[in-house]
Protein backbone atom coordinates (compact mmCIF):
# COMPACT_ATOMS: atom_id res chain seq x y z
CA UNK A 1 0.00 0.00 0.00
CA UNK A 2 2.96 2.31 0.60
CA UNK A 3 3.54 2.51 -3.16
CA UNK A 4 0.02 3.79 -3.69
CA UNK A 5 0.35 6.58 -1.13
CA UNK A 6 2.04 8.70 -3.81
CA UNK A 7 -1.45 9.32 -5.18
CA UNK A 8 -2.28 11.16 -1.96
CA UNK A 9 0.56 13.71 -2.32
CA UNK A 10 -1.97 16.49 -2.96
CA UNK A 11 -3.18 15.97 0.58
CA UNK A 12 0.10 16.06 2.53
CA UNK A 13 -1.20 18.79 4.81
CA UNK A 14 -4.30 16.78 5.77
CA UNK A 15 -2.28 13.57 6.25
CA UNK A 16 0.16 15.33 8.58
CA UNK A 17 -2.26 17.57 10.50
CA UNK A 18 -4.95 14.90 10.97
CA UNK A 19 -2.80 12.60 13.16
CA UNK A 20 -1.36 15.65 14.97
CA UNK A 21 -4.81 16.75 16.13
CA UNK A 22 -5.71 13.17 17.00
CA UNK A 23 -2.54 12.95 19.11
CA UNK A 24 -3.55 16.14 20.96
CA UNK A 25 -6.95 14.59 21.69
CA UNK A 26 -5.25 11.42 23.00
CA UNK A 27 -2.98 13.49 25.29
CA UNK A 28 -6.01 15.25 26.79
CA UNK A 29 -7.74 11.87 27.17
CA UNK A 30 -4.77 10.50 29.11
CA UNK A 31 -4.82 13.39 31.57
CA UNK A 32 -8.55 13.18 32.30
CA UNK A 33 -8.32 10.16 34.68
CA UNK A 34 -5.60 11.98 36.69
CA UNK A 35 -7.85 14.98 37.06
CA UNK A 36 -10.70 12.65 37.99
CA UNK A 37 -8.49 11.14 40.75
CA UNK A 38 -7.66 14.60 42.07
CA UNK A 39 -11.29 15.65 41.94
CA UNK A 40 -12.26 12.63 44.09
CA UNK A 41 -9.31 12.66 46.50
CA UNK A 42 -8.79 16.41 46.95
CA UNK A 43 -12.23 17.74 46.13
CA UNK A 44 -14.99 15.33 47.09
CA UNK A 45 -13.20 13.69 50.06
CA UNK A 46 -12.32 17.09 51.53
CA UNK A 47 -15.65 18.62 50.48
CA UNK A 48 -13.82 21.45 48.70
CA UNK A 49 -16.46 22.82 46.30
CA UNK A 50 -14.10 25.42 44.85
CA UNK A 51 -11.55 22.77 43.94
CA UNK A 52 -14.33 20.55 42.55
CA UNK A 53 -15.62 23.29 40.26
CA UNK A 54 -12.13 24.29 39.16
CA UNK A 55 -11.14 20.70 38.37
CA UNK A 56 -14.46 19.98 36.66
CA UNK A 57 -14.02 23.15 34.59
CA UNK A 58 -10.54 22.06 33.52
CA UNK A 59 -11.86 18.62 32.58
CA UNK A 60 -14.73 20.16 30.62
CA UNK A 61 -12.34 22.50 28.80
CA UNK A 62 -9.99 19.61 27.96
CA UNK A 63 -12.95 17.56 26.70
CA UNK A 64 -14.12 20.43 24.48
CA UNK A 65 -10.62 20.94 23.06
CA UNK A 66 -10.35 17.19 22.51
CA UNK A 67 -13.72 17.19 20.71
CA UNK A 68 -12.57 20.03 18.46
CA UNK A 69 -9.35 18.13 17.70
CA UNK A 70 -11.35 15.00 16.83
CA UNK A 71 -13.63 16.93 14.47
CA UNK A 72 -10.66 18.56 12.74
CA UNK A 73 -8.98 15.18 12.37
CA UNK A 74 -12.14 13.60 10.99
CA UNK A 75 -12.48 16.44 8.48
CA UNK A 76 -8.88 16.08 7.29
CA UNK A 77 -9.20 12.27 7.14
CA UNK A 78 -12.32 12.52 4.98
CA UNK A 79 -10.73 14.99 2.56
CA UNK A 80 -7.49 13.01 2.24
CA UNK A 81 -9.08 9.54 1.90
CA UNK A 82 -11.77 10.60 -0.59
CA UNK A 83 -9.26 12.62 -2.59
CA UNK A 84 -6.84 9.70 -2.58
CA UNK A 85 -9.56 7.34 -3.77
CA UNK A 86 -10.63 9.72 -6.54
CA UNK A 87 -7.06 10.17 -7.79
CA UNK A 88 -6.35 6.44 -7.62
CA UNK A 89 -9.53 5.61 -9.56
CA UNK A 90 -8.55 8.15 -12.21
CA UNK A 91 -5.08 6.63 -12.60
CA UNK A 92 -6.36 3.04 -12.65
CA UNK A 93 -9.09 3.93 -15.15
CA UNK A 94 -6.55 5.64 -17.41
CA UNK A 95 -4.30 2.58 -17.19
CA UNK A 96 -7.18 0.25 -18.09
CA UNK A 97 -8.09 2.48 -21.03
CA UNK A 98 -4.53 2.09 -22.33
CA UNK A 99 -4.67 -1.70 -22.17
CA UNK A 100 -4.70 -3.51 -25.50
CA UNK A 101 -7.42 -6.11 -25.81
CA UNK A 102 -4.98 -8.83 -24.74
CA UNK A 103 -4.63 -7.31 -21.27
CA UNK A 104 -8.38 -6.74 -20.99
CA UNK A 105 -8.94 -10.40 -21.84
CA UNK A 106 -6.28 -11.41 -19.30
CA UNK A 107 -7.96 -9.62 -16.38
CA UNK A 108 -11.64 -9.83 -17.34
CA UNK A 109 -14.27 -7.15 -16.90
CA UNK A 110 -15.62 -8.51 -13.63
CA UNK A 111 -12.38 -8.27 -11.66
CA UNK A 112 -11.58 -4.84 -13.12
CA UNK A 113 -14.95 -3.56 -11.90
CA UNK A 114 -14.37 -5.05 -8.44
CA UNK A 115 -10.89 -3.57 -8.22
CA UNK A 116 -12.11 -0.15 -9.33
CA UNK A 117 -14.85 -0.14 -6.69
CA UNK A 118 -14.47 -2.49 -3.72
CA UNK A 119 -10.66 -2.62 -3.61
CA UNK A 120 -10.20 1.13 -3.89
CA UNK A 121 -12.88 1.61 -1.22
CA UNK A 122 -10.81 -0.65 1.06
CA UNK A 123 -7.74 1.52 0.42
CA UNK A 124 -9.74 4.69 1.13
CA UNK A 125 -10.89 3.22 4.43
CA UNK A 126 -7.33 2.20 5.31
CA UNK A 127 -6.01 5.72 4.69
CA UNK A 128 -8.81 7.24 6.76
CA UNK A 129 -8.02 4.85 9.63
CA UNK A 130 -4.31 5.56 9.22
CA UNK A 131 -4.94 9.26 9.79
CA UNK A 132 -7.50 8.85 12.54
CA UNK A 133 -6.29 5.93 14.65
CA UNK A 134 -2.84 4.61 13.77
CA UNK A 135 -1.13 7.08 16.16
CA UNK A 136 -3.91 7.42 18.72
CA UNK A 137 -4.44 3.72 19.50
CA UNK A 138 -0.78 2.75 20.22
CA UNK A 139 -0.23 6.04 22.06
CA UNK A 140 -3.20 5.40 24.36
CA UNK A 141 -2.10 1.79 24.98
CA UNK A 142 1.47 2.72 25.90
CA UNK A 143 0.41 5.94 27.62
CA UNK A 144 -2.10 4.11 29.83
CA UNK A 145 0.60 1.68 31.02
CA UNK A 146 3.01 4.56 31.75
CA UNK A 147 0.35 6.51 33.66
CA UNK A 148 -0.53 3.37 35.65
CA UNK A 149 3.13 2.94 36.67
CA UNK A 150 3.20 6.64 37.56
CA UNK A 151 0.26 6.15 39.97
CA UNK A 152 1.32 2.84 41.55
CA UNK A 153 4.13 0.68 40.06
CA UNK A 154 3.20 -2.54 41.87
CA UNK A 155 -0.46 -2.55 40.88
CA UNK A 156 0.51 -1.48 37.36
CA UNK A 157 2.00 -4.97 36.95
CA UNK A 158 -1.57 -6.11 36.29
CA UNK A 159 -1.35 -4.12 33.05
CA UNK A 160 1.82 -6.01 32.13
CA UNK A 161 -0.02 -9.32 32.67
CA UNK A 162 -3.17 -8.38 30.76
CA UNK A 163 -1.33 -6.96 27.75
CA UNK A 164 0.34 -10.21 26.50
CA UNK A 165 -2.85 -12.23 27.15
CA UNK A 166 -4.84 -9.86 25.01
CA UNK A 167 -2.08 -9.78 22.39
CA UNK A 168 -2.11 -13.60 22.15
CA UNK A 169 -5.88 -13.64 21.59
CA UNK A 170 -5.52 -10.86 19.00
CA UNK A 171 -2.87 -12.71 17.00
CA UNK A 172 -4.92 -15.92 17.10
CA UNK A 173 -8.03 -14.20 15.75
CA UNK A 174 -6.11 -12.34 13.04
CA UNK A 175 -4.50 -15.54 11.77
CA UNK A 176 -7.94 -17.13 11.48
CA UNK A 177 -9.72 -14.18 9.83
CA UNK A 178 -7.15 -12.91 7.30
CA UNK A 179 -7.42 -15.97 4.97
CA UNK A 180 -11.20 -15.72 5.19
CA UNK A 181 -11.15 -12.06 4.17
CA UNK A 182 -9.00 -12.95 1.16
CA UNK A 183 -11.52 -15.61 0.22
CA UNK A 184 -14.28 -13.02 0.53
CA UNK A 185 -12.44 -10.83 -2.02
CA UNK A 186 -12.41 -13.72 -4.52
CA UNK A 187 -16.08 -14.44 -3.86
CA UNK A 188 -16.82 -10.79 -4.56
CA UNK A 189 -15.08 -11.09 -7.94
CA UNK A 190 -17.13 -14.15 -8.78
CA UNK A 191 -20.40 -12.49 -7.75
CA UNK A 192 -19.61 -9.42 -9.84
CA UNK A 193 -18.84 -11.67 -12.81
CA UNK A 194 -22.12 -13.56 -12.49
CA UNK A 195 -24.22 -10.42 -12.05
CA UNK A 196 -22.61 -8.70 -15.01
CA UNK A 197 -23.02 -11.80 -17.17
CA UNK A 198 -26.71 -11.99 -16.31
CA UNK A 199 -27.41 -8.31 -16.83
CA UNK A 200 -25.65 -8.25 -20.21
CA UNK A 201 -27.31 -11.47 -21.35
CA UNK A 202 -30.75 -10.88 -19.83
CA UNK A 203 -32.48 -11.18 -23.22
CA UNK A 204 -30.78 -14.49 -23.99
CA UNK A 205 -31.63 -15.80 -20.52
CA UNK A 206 -35.30 -14.89 -20.99
CA UNK A 207 -35.36 -16.28 -24.52
CA UNK A 208 -34.16 -19.68 -23.27
CA UNK A 209 -36.24 -19.48 -20.07
CA UNK A 210 -33.15 -19.88 -17.90
CA UNK A 211 -34.07 -17.36 -15.21
CA UNK A 212 -34.43 -20.01 -12.52
CA UNK A 213 -31.10 -21.76 -13.21
CA UNK A 214 -29.24 -18.43 -13.43
CA UNK A 215 -30.89 -17.26 -10.22
CA UNK A 216 -29.70 -20.45 -8.54
CA UNK A 217 -26.18 -19.84 -9.85
CA UNK A 218 -26.11 -16.30 -8.43
CA UNK A 219 -27.69 -17.52 -5.19
CA UNK A 220 -24.98 -20.17 -4.87
CA UNK A 221 -22.22 -17.58 -5.37
CA UNK A 222 -23.96 -15.15 -3.03
CA UNK A 223 -24.34 -17.86 -0.39
CA UNK A 224 -20.65 -18.71 -0.68
CA UNK A 225 -19.82 -15.02 -0.18
CA UNK A 226 -22.22 -14.79 2.76
CA UNK A 227 -20.84 -17.98 4.30
CA UNK A 228 -17.24 -16.79 4.20
CA UNK A 229 -18.21 -13.27 5.30
CA UNK A 230 -20.23 -14.61 8.22
CA UNK A 231 -17.45 -16.98 9.23
CA UNK A 232 -14.94 -14.12 9.22
CA UNK A 233 -17.40 -11.85 11.03
CA UNK A 234 -18.23 -14.48 13.64
CA UNK A 235 -14.56 -15.07 14.43
CA UNK A 236 -13.95 -11.32 14.56
CA UNK A 237 -17.01 -10.93 16.78
CA UNK A 238 -15.30 -13.08 19.43
CA UNK A 239 -12.94 -10.18 20.04
CA UNK A 240 -15.51 -8.01 21.82
CA UNK A 241 -16.80 -10.58 24.35
CA UNK A 242 -13.26 -11.84 25.01
CA UNK A 243 -12.12 -8.26 25.52
CA UNK A 244 -14.99 -7.61 27.93
CA UNK A 245 -14.11 -10.82 29.78
CA UNK A 246 -10.47 -9.79 30.09
CA UNK A 247 -11.47 -6.24 30.99
CA UNK A 248 -13.85 -7.30 33.74
CA UNK A 249 -11.45 -9.95 35.06
CA UNK A 250 -8.61 -7.41 35.10
CA UNK A 251 -10.88 -4.85 36.78
CA UNK A 252 -11.83 -7.35 39.50
CA UNK A 253 -8.17 -8.25 40.02
CA UNK A 254 -7.21 -4.57 40.10
CA UNK A 255 -9.93 -3.74 42.66
CA UNK A 256 -8.98 -6.74 44.79
CA UNK A 257 -5.27 -5.87 44.82
CA UNK A 258 -5.82 -2.14 45.21
CA UNK A 259 -8.15 -2.73 48.19
CA UNK A 260 -5.23 -3.63 50.43
CA UNK A 261 -3.26 -0.64 49.14
CA UNK A 262 -6.17 1.66 49.98
CA UNK A 263 -6.47 0.15 53.47
CA UNK A 264 -2.80 0.75 54.26
CA UNK A 265 -2.95 4.26 52.76
CA UNK A 266 -0.53 3.78 49.85
CA UNK A 267 -3.34 4.31 47.33
CA UNK A 268 -6.32 6.68 47.31
CA UNK A 269 -9.85 5.93 46.08
CA UNK A 270 -9.53 8.43 43.24
CA UNK A 271 -6.34 6.76 42.07
CA UNK A 272 -8.18 3.42 41.96
CA UNK A 273 -10.78 5.00 39.67
CA UNK A 274 -7.95 6.41 37.53
CA UNK A 275 -6.29 2.98 37.27
CA UNK A 276 -9.59 1.39 36.20
CA UNK A 277 -10.01 4.10 33.57
CA UNK A 278 -6.47 3.54 32.27
CA UNK A 279 -7.13 -0.20 32.11
CA UNK A 280 -10.26 0.45 30.02
CA UNK A 281 -8.37 2.88 27.79
CA UNK A 282 -5.61 0.37 27.18
CA UNK A 283 -7.93 -2.50 26.29
CA UNK A 284 -10.20 -0.37 24.10
CA UNK A 285 -7.15 0.97 22.29
CA UNK A 286 -5.98 -2.60 21.72
CA UNK A 287 -9.38 -3.48 20.23
CA UNK A 288 -8.92 -0.58 17.82
CA UNK A 289 -5.45 -1.92 16.99
CA UNK A 290 -6.97 -5.32 16.20
CA UNK A 291 -9.56 -3.75 13.91
CA UNK A 292 -6.80 -1.73 12.25
CA UNK A 293 -4.82 -4.90 11.60
CA UNK A 294 -7.84 -6.47 9.87
CA UNK A 295 -8.49 -3.30 7.84
CA UNK A 296 -4.84 -3.00 6.80
CA UNK A 297 -4.66 -6.70 5.94
CA UNK A 298 -7.65 -6.36 3.64
CA UNK A 299 -6.17 -3.14 2.26
CA UNK A 300 -2.87 -4.90 1.59
CA UNK A 301 -4.72 -7.53 -0.45
CA UNK A 302 -6.55 -4.78 -2.33
CA UNK A 303 -3.32 -2.84 -2.87
CA UNK A 304 -1.66 -5.89 -4.44
CA UNK A 305 -4.63 -6.22 -6.81
CA UNK A 306 -4.44 -2.54 -7.78
CA UNK A 307 -0.65 -2.73 -8.20
CA UNK A 308 -1.17 -5.72 -10.47
CA UNK A 309 -3.09 -3.44 -12.84
CA UNK A 310 -0.63 -0.55 -12.59
CA UNK A 311 2.39 -2.85 -13.02
CA UNK A 312 1.01 -4.56 -16.10
CA UNK A 313 3.24 -3.78 -19.04
CA UNK A 314 1.60 -3.24 -22.36
CA UNK A 315 2.24 -5.96 -24.90
CA UNK A 316 1.99 -3.44 -27.74
CA UNK A 317 5.39 -1.77 -27.92
CA UNK A 318 7.25 -0.01 -30.69
CA UNK A 319 10.31 -2.24 -30.94
CA UNK A 320 13.13 -1.39 -33.38
CA UNK A 321 11.96 -4.18 -35.66
CA UNK A 322 8.62 -2.42 -36.19
CA UNK A 323 10.16 0.81 -37.44
CA UNK A 324 10.60 -0.72 -40.91
CA UNK A 325 9.52 1.42 -43.85
CA UNK A 326 8.81 0.30 -47.38
CA UNK A 327 11.30 1.50 -49.98
CA UNK A 328 9.02 0.53 -52.86
CA UNK A 329 7.21 3.79 -53.65
CA UNK A 330 4.64 1.90 -55.71
CA UNK A 331 3.38 0.27 -52.51
CA UNK A 332 3.22 3.39 -50.33
CA UNK A 333 -0.47 3.85 -51.17
CA UNK A 334 -1.33 0.28 -50.10
CA UNK A 335 -2.14 -1.67 -46.96
CA UNK A 336 -0.03 -4.81 -46.86
CA UNK A 337 -0.15 -7.91 -44.66
CA UNK A 338 3.08 -9.87 -45.01
CA UNK A 339 3.21 -13.41 -43.53
CA UNK A 340 1.24 -12.33 -40.47
CA UNK A 341 0.53 -14.92 -37.76
CA UNK A 342 -1.41 -14.31 -34.56
CA UNK A 343 -2.75 -16.14 -31.53
CA UNK A 344 -4.66 -14.97 -28.49
CA UNK A 345 -3.06 -14.96 -25.02
CA UNK A 346 -3.11 -18.36 -23.31
CA UNK A 347 -3.98 -20.05 -26.59
CA UNK A 348 -1.83 -22.85 -27.92
CA UNK A 349 -2.73 -22.92 -31.61
CA UNK A 350 -2.59 -20.12 -34.17
CA UNK A 351 -5.73 -18.07 -34.78
CA UNK A 352 -4.24 -16.64 -37.99
CA UNK A 353 -1.33 -18.16 -39.88
CA UNK A 354 0.81 -16.77 -42.72
CA UNK A 355 -1.70 -14.14 -43.83
CA UNK A 356 -0.39 -12.31 -46.93
CA UNK A 357 -2.38 -9.88 -49.09
CA UNK A 358 -2.56 -6.20 -50.07
CA UNK A 359 -5.11 -3.69 -51.26
CA UNK A 360 -4.85 -0.08 -52.37
CA UNK A 361 -5.88 3.27 -50.98
CA UNK A 362 -9.49 4.16 -51.81
CA UNK A 363 -10.28 0.52 -52.66
CA UNK A 364 -12.65 -1.90 -50.95
CA UNK A 365 -11.51 -5.21 -49.48
CA UNK A 366 -14.07 -7.90 -48.69
CA UNK A 367 -13.44 -10.72 -46.21
CA UNK A 368 -15.63 -13.79 -46.02
CA UNK A 369 -15.41 -17.20 -44.42
CA UNK A 370 -17.20 -19.59 -42.07
CA UNK A 371 -17.69 -18.84 -38.39
CA UNK A 372 -14.40 -19.09 -36.48
CA UNK A 373 -12.24 -18.63 -39.56
CA UNK A 374 -10.45 -15.60 -38.05
CA UNK A 375 -12.18 -12.72 -39.87
CA UNK A 376 -12.73 -10.52 -36.80
CA UNK A 377 -9.30 -11.41 -35.42
CA UNK A 378 -7.68 -10.26 -38.66
CA UNK A 379 -9.24 -6.80 -38.70
CA UNK A 380 -8.37 -6.18 -35.03
CA UNK A 381 -4.66 -6.31 -35.88
CA UNK A 382 -4.80 -3.24 -38.13
CA UNK A 383 -5.74 -0.72 -35.35
CA UNK A 384 -3.37 -2.59 -32.95
CA UNK A 385 -6.04 -3.88 -30.62
CA UNK A 386 -3.87 -6.98 -30.55
CA UNK A 387 -0.23 -7.39 -31.51
CA UNK A 388 0.64 -10.01 -34.10
CA UNK A 389 3.30 -12.59 -33.31
CA UNK A 390 5.01 -12.90 -36.68
CA UNK A 391 5.23 -11.01 -39.96
CA UNK A 392 4.64 -7.35 -40.78
CA UNK A 393 1.71 -5.05 -41.47
CA UNK A 394 2.40 -1.95 -43.55
CA UNK A 395 0.06 1.00 -43.67
CA UNK A 396 0.81 3.41 -46.50
CA UNK A 397 4.52 2.60 -46.56
CA UNK A 398 5.18 2.34 -42.77
CA UNK A 399 4.98 -0.58 -40.42
CA UNK A 400 2.01 0.00 -38.11
CA UNK A 401 4.42 -0.29 -35.15
CA UNK A 402 6.00 2.98 -36.31
CA UNK A 403 2.72 4.82 -35.71
CA UNK A 404 1.78 6.05 -32.23
CA UNK A 405 -1.40 4.22 -31.24
CA UNK A 406 -3.50 7.41 -31.11
CA UNK A 407 -2.34 8.51 -34.57
CA UNK A 408 -2.96 5.07 -36.02
CA UNK A 409 -6.47 4.78 -34.59
CA UNK A 410 -7.38 8.29 -35.70
CA UNK A 411 -6.86 7.06 -39.26
CA UNK A 412 -9.19 4.10 -38.72
CA UNK A 413 -12.85 3.81 -37.83
CA UNK A 414 -14.00 0.34 -36.85
CA UNK A 415 -17.64 -0.70 -36.51
CA UNK A 416 -17.51 -4.06 -34.67
CA UNK A 417 -20.07 -6.85 -34.81
CA UNK A 418 -21.65 -5.79 -31.53
CA UNK A 419 -21.24 -2.05 -31.43
CA UNK A 420 -22.50 -0.08 -28.47
CA UNK A 421 -24.24 3.28 -28.41
CA UNK A 422 -23.50 5.53 -25.45
CA UNK A 423 -26.28 7.01 -23.34
CA UNK A 424 -27.06 10.57 -24.39
CA UNK A 425 -28.56 11.69 -27.69
CA UNK A 426 -28.13 10.67 -31.31
CA UNK A 427 -26.06 13.83 -31.93
CA UNK A 428 -23.81 13.24 -28.92
CA UNK A 429 -23.17 9.70 -30.16
CA UNK A 430 -22.26 10.94 -33.64
CA UNK A 431 -19.90 13.47 -32.09
CA UNK A 432 -17.87 10.60 -30.71
CA UNK A 433 -16.70 10.23 -34.30
CA UNK A 434 -16.01 13.95 -34.63
CA UNK A 435 -16.16 16.14 -31.55
CA UNK A 436 -16.97 19.39 -33.34
CA UNK A 437 -19.41 17.87 -35.82
CA UNK A 438 -22.23 20.21 -36.87
CA UNK A 439 -25.84 19.16 -37.33
CA UNK A 440 -25.37 19.39 -41.09
CA UNK A 441 -22.44 16.96 -40.91
CA UNK A 442 -24.50 14.69 -38.65
CA UNK A 443 -27.35 14.56 -41.17
CA UNK A 444 -24.86 13.86 -43.96
CA UNK A 445 -23.41 10.93 -41.99
CA UNK A 446 -26.90 9.60 -41.29
CA UNK A 447 -27.71 9.93 -45.00
CA UNK A 448 -24.66 7.87 -45.94
CA UNK A 449 -25.58 5.22 -43.34
CA UNK A 450 -29.20 5.03 -44.52
CA UNK A 451 -30.36 6.26 -41.11
CA UNK A 452 -31.66 9.71 -42.04
CA UNK A 453 -35.24 8.63 -42.68
CA UNK A 454 -35.94 6.98 -39.32
CA UNK A 455 -34.10 9.72 -37.38
CA UNK A 456 -36.21 12.44 -39.07
CA UNK A 457 -39.32 10.50 -38.10
CA UNK A 458 -38.33 10.77 -34.44
CA UNK A 459 -40.00 13.62 -32.57
CA UNK A 460 -36.73 15.15 -31.36
CA UNK A 461 -34.59 14.25 -34.38
CA UNK A 462 -30.88 14.48 -33.62
CA UNK A 463 -31.69 15.27 -29.99
CA UNK A 464 -33.62 12.03 -29.52
CA UNK A 465 -32.42 10.24 -26.39
CA UNK A 466 -30.24 7.14 -26.52
CA UNK A 467 -30.44 4.87 -23.48
CA UNK A 468 -27.53 2.77 -22.24
CA UNK A 469 -26.31 0.51 -25.03
CA UNK A 470 -28.85 2.00 -27.45
CA UNK A 471 -31.46 -0.50 -26.33
CA UNK A 472 -34.29 1.84 -27.39
CA UNK A 473 -33.40 1.17 -31.04
CA UNK A 474 -33.72 -1.97 -33.14
CA UNK A 475 -30.66 -3.96 -34.21
CA UNK A 476 -30.68 -2.46 -37.72
CA UNK A 477 -31.11 1.06 -36.42
CA UNK A 478 -28.21 0.63 -33.98
CA UNK A 479 -25.97 -0.68 -36.76
CA UNK A 480 -26.77 2.27 -39.02
CA UNK A 481 -26.21 4.79 -36.21
CA UNK A 482 -22.89 3.12 -35.42
CA UNK A 483 -21.86 3.35 -39.09
CA UNK A 484 -22.90 7.02 -39.18
CA UNK A 485 -20.74 7.65 -36.13
CA UNK A 486 -17.80 6.00 -37.91
CA UNK A 487 -18.14 7.89 -41.22
CA UNK A 488 -18.90 11.36 -39.88
CA UNK A 489 -15.24 12.44 -39.97
CA UNK A 490 -14.61 10.73 -43.35
CA UNK A 491 -11.84 8.41 -42.07
CA UNK A 492 -8.92 7.23 -44.14
CA UNK A 493 -9.82 3.61 -43.37
CA UNK A 494 -13.30 2.28 -42.57
CA UNK A 495 -13.70 -1.27 -41.21
CA UNK A 496 -17.15 -2.83 -41.07
CA UNK A 497 -16.96 -6.07 -39.10
CA UNK A 498 -20.17 -7.83 -40.12
CA UNK A 499 -21.89 -4.50 -39.39
CA UNK A 500 -24.48 -4.94 -42.13
CA UNK A 501 -25.88 -8.22 -40.82
CA UNK A 502 -29.08 -6.65 -39.43
CA UNK A 503 -29.87 -4.78 -42.65
CA UNK A 504 -32.08 -6.01 -45.45
CA UNK A 505 -30.45 -6.51 -48.84
CA UNK A 506 -31.78 -3.27 -50.33
CA UNK A 507 -30.59 -1.11 -47.42
CA UNK A 508 -27.26 -2.97 -47.46
CA UNK A 509 -26.81 -2.23 -51.18
CA UNK A 510 -27.81 1.44 -50.84
CA UNK A 511 -25.42 1.92 -47.91
CA UNK A 512 -22.48 0.40 -49.78
CA UNK A 513 -23.21 2.57 -52.81
CA UNK A 514 -23.20 5.66 -50.58
CA UNK A 515 -19.85 4.66 -49.11
CA UNK A 516 -18.44 4.31 -52.61
CA UNK A 517 -19.79 7.61 -53.94
CA UNK A 518 -19.77 9.83 -50.81
CA UNK A 519 -16.43 8.64 -49.44
CA UNK A 520 -14.31 8.06 -52.56
CA UNK A 521 -11.00 8.55 -50.71
CA UNK A 522 -11.84 6.18 -47.86
CA UNK A 523 -10.24 2.75 -47.93
CA UNK A 524 -12.90 0.24 -46.89
CA UNK A 525 -12.72 -3.22 -45.40
CA UNK A 526 -16.00 -5.13 -45.18
CA UNK A 527 -16.27 -8.38 -43.22
CA UNK A 528 -19.49 -10.22 -43.94
CA UNK A 529 -21.15 -13.61 -43.96
CA UNK A 530 -23.11 -12.62 -47.06
CA UNK A 531 -21.56 -12.71 -50.51
CA UNK A 532 -23.97 -10.00 -51.66
CA UNK A 533 -22.27 -7.55 -49.26
CA UNK A 534 -18.79 -8.06 -50.71
CA UNK A 535 -19.28 -9.14 -54.32
CA UNK A 536 -18.59 -5.60 -55.58
CA UNK A 537 -15.35 -5.31 -53.55
CA UNK A 538 -12.12 -4.61 -55.43
CA UNK A 539 -10.48 -7.57 -53.70
CA UNK A 540 -11.93 -10.46 -51.69
CA UNK A 541 -10.24 -12.72 -49.13
CA UNK A 542 -11.65 -16.14 -48.31
CA UNK A 543 -10.59 -17.37 -44.86
CA UNK A 544 -10.89 -20.81 -43.32
CA UNK A 545 -9.29 -22.02 -40.07
CA UNK A 546 -7.14 -18.91 -39.84
CA UNK A 547 -5.66 -19.25 -43.32
CA UNK A 548 -6.34 -17.58 -46.65
CA UNK A 549 -7.84 -20.25 -48.92
CA UNK A 550 -8.61 -17.89 -51.77
CA UNK A 551 -8.37 -14.28 -52.90
CA UNK A 552 -9.36 -12.26 -55.92
CA UNK A 553 -12.48 -10.68 -57.41
CA UNK A 554 -15.95 -12.17 -57.14
CA UNK A 555 -16.13 -13.43 -60.72
CA UNK A 556 -12.72 -15.12 -60.32
CA UNK A 557 -13.48 -16.80 -57.04
CA UNK A 558 -16.94 -18.01 -58.04
CA UNK A 559 -15.31 -19.92 -60.89
CA UNK A 560 -12.08 -21.18 -59.33
CA UNK A 561 -12.32 -21.29 -55.52
CA UNK A 562 -14.06 -24.28 -53.94
CA UNK A 563 -14.55 -22.66 -50.52
CA UNK A 564 -16.12 -19.56 -52.04
CA UNK A 565 -18.35 -21.70 -54.27
CA UNK A 566 -19.62 -23.62 -51.22
CA UNK A 567 -20.51 -20.39 -49.43
CA UNK A 568 -22.30 -19.09 -52.54
CA UNK A 569 -24.16 -22.36 -53.03
CA UNK A 570 -25.31 -22.47 -49.39
CA UNK A 571 -26.63 -18.92 -49.60
CA UNK A 572 -28.40 -19.61 -52.89
CA UNK A 573 -30.05 -22.65 -51.29
CA UNK A 574 -31.15 -20.54 -48.34
CA UNK A 575 -32.66 -17.96 -50.70
CA UNK A 576 -34.48 -20.70 -52.59
CA UNK A 577 -35.84 -22.17 -49.37
CA UNK A 578 -37.10 -18.75 -48.28
CA UNK A 579 -38.84 -18.30 -51.62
Amino acid sequence: MVRLLKYSKKYKKEILLGPFFKLLEAIFELFLPLYMAKLIDQGIRQNDLTYIWQTAGKMFLMSCIGLACVMICQYYASIASQGFGTELRRVVFQKINQFPHAELDLFGTDTLVTRMTNDINQLQLALAMLIRLVIRAPFLSIGSVIMAFYIHPRIALIFAIVLPVFFFILVFLIKRTVPLFRRVQKNMDQLTRNIQENLVGIRVIRAFVRQRSQSKKISHTSESLAKNSLKAANISALLNPLTILIMNSATILLLYVSGDAVNIGSLNQGEVVALVNYLMQMLLALIIVSNLVVIFTRAATSASRINEILDTKETLTDSPETQIQLTDHAKKDKIIFENVSFKYPRQNGWTLENITFEWGMGKTLGIIGPTGSGKSSLIQLLPKFYDYAEGNIFLFGKNIGAYPVSELRNKIRLVPQKDTLISGTILSNLQWGKQDATEEEAWQALRIAQAEEFVRDLKEGLNSPVVEGGENFSGGQKQRLAIARAVINQPEILILDDSLSALDYRTDLALRKNLKTQLPNTTSLIVSQRISSIRQADHILVLDNGKIVGQGKHHELIQTNTAYQKIAASQENQSAEVK
